[in-house]
């Protein structure tokens, strides 16, 4: 069983409600992975990879989250460059070697797929390690990690917890886009490894029609497999708000047939507002941590943070609370992936071998309008949900 390590340092700013990675110890390493060694007597050469000519309120979001995770860092100093990839491969293939031979021991970013990609390939052989923002787990792996939200994670979260409240059969209803596909194989593996039986698959495509095409065909498959559930991968900004009206208008009704969603049903907030997502189910970071990070931010800044600044402030926290250690050894991949993980700001996450990541969510429900956590995110790795 695991267990987030002990704090090493009290939170000097005791007004603050937020826990941080920088206040957690990382445990002996296990595993295997390569790394630089590094001197944790000096500041620590950390790069920063963002888009600042592509999207320069987004890259700044990101560089203030990464300090402010460095103010929180106690007895660790971080010396961080911040590098613009301009959001393509290119550019950041060469940031990133520029980086390297400027001295940096790690890196953090970029935020787009290929461009994290070209970044982890172009310092494979300097043995450095690239925290990228991306979500996507297909450039996963080697010395290249995603710090954003998968769906495998969300997927597992939601059907292990499916399975504990007596779910038996579910139908995967996904859109056949790309996301769509990908969505439909997290929700699929989670299954396989799940006491809940997968019951059908049906695809749809993203247009007006092809919801409404797939509409009978989802009625059909719940009543001849007598499925007690569906699990969605459509967006409140795609097809959910069609679903929710069809499938009920249908006679998939919600009150017998539990909906469950693969993204954040509360984004926008309008869409809590929809009789049909009523009682659904879906994941999303530790609400209390998550808030508190977004008002430290704001009163830091002026501003609300950018959704996805979080990643930034996890990726220096994790720095933060390996290097602390005082190893020389902190940023190799079997440093990075130790089992315990670390506290984000938006709960507990941890980096796996493959070079995706686990993240401890909350399951919620949507009940007269508002968000209600069903079953909350777990404190450490030996919590519910793992």
């Amino acid at each position: 069983m695991f267990t987030v390590c002990k704090p090493v340092s009290k939170l000097a700013k005791a007004a603050i409600a937020l826990t941080t990675a920088a206040f957690l110890a990382a445990c002996e390493p296990g595993g295997v992975g390569g790394g630089p060694s590094i001197n944790t007597s000096n500041p620590v050469p950390v790069a920063l990879l963002v888009p600042r000519s592509g999207d320069a309120a987004l890259a700044q979001s990101l560089e203030n989250a990464a300090r402010l995770a460095m103010s929180d860092l106690p007895n660790v100093k971080i010396d961080l460059r911040v590098y613009d990839t301009a959001g393509n491969p290119t550019t950041a293939t060469a940031v990133a070697q520029q980086a390297v031979a400027e001295g940096a021991k790690i890196i953090v970013g970029p935020v787009y797929a290929q461009a994290a990609n070209a970044a982890g390939l172009a310092v494979l052989n300097n043995n450095i390690n690239v925290l990228s923002f991306s979500n996507n787990t297909s450039i996963a792996g080697g010395n290249v990690f995603v710090l954003g939200p998968t769906f495998e994670n969300t997927a597992s979260r939601l059907v292990n917890y499916a399975g504990r409240q007596g779910k038996t059969n579910m139908v995967i209803v996904h859109s056949n886009d790309s996301a769509g596909q990908v969505g439909q194989t997290a929700i699929a593996n989670a299954l396989a490894n799940s006491r809940v039986n997968n019951a059908g698959t049906v695809g749809y495509d993203r247009s007006q029609q092809g919801v409404i095409n797939s509409v009978p065909t989802i009625k059909a498959t719940v009543d001849s497999t007598g499925a007690d559930s569906i699990f969605m991968t459509a967006t409140t900004a795609g097809a959910l708000p069609l679903f929710s009206q069809l499938l009920p208008e249908a006679g998939v009704s919600p009150a017998t047939t539990q909906f469950i969603g693969l993204t954040r049903w509360d984004i926008p907030p309008q869409t809590l507002e929809l009789p049909g997502v009523q009682g659904g189910w879906f994941a999303l970071p530790d609400p209390s941590k998550a808030q508190a990070y977004r008002q430290r931010y704001n009163a830091t800044y002026g501003e609300a943070p950018h959704p996805i600044s979080g990643l930034a402030y996890d990726g220096i926290a994790a720095i933060g609370a390996l290097v602390s250690q005082g190893k020389s050894d902190a940023l190799t991949g079997a440093a990075l992936t130790q089992n315990a993980g670390f506290q984000g700001v938006g709960g507990i996450f941890r980096l796996r071998p493959n070079g995706t990541n686990e993240r401890g969510l909350a399951v919620a429900t949507i009940q007269n309008k508002q968000v209600v956590v069903i079953d909350p995110a777990p404190q450490s790795f030996s919590g519910a949900g793992f």
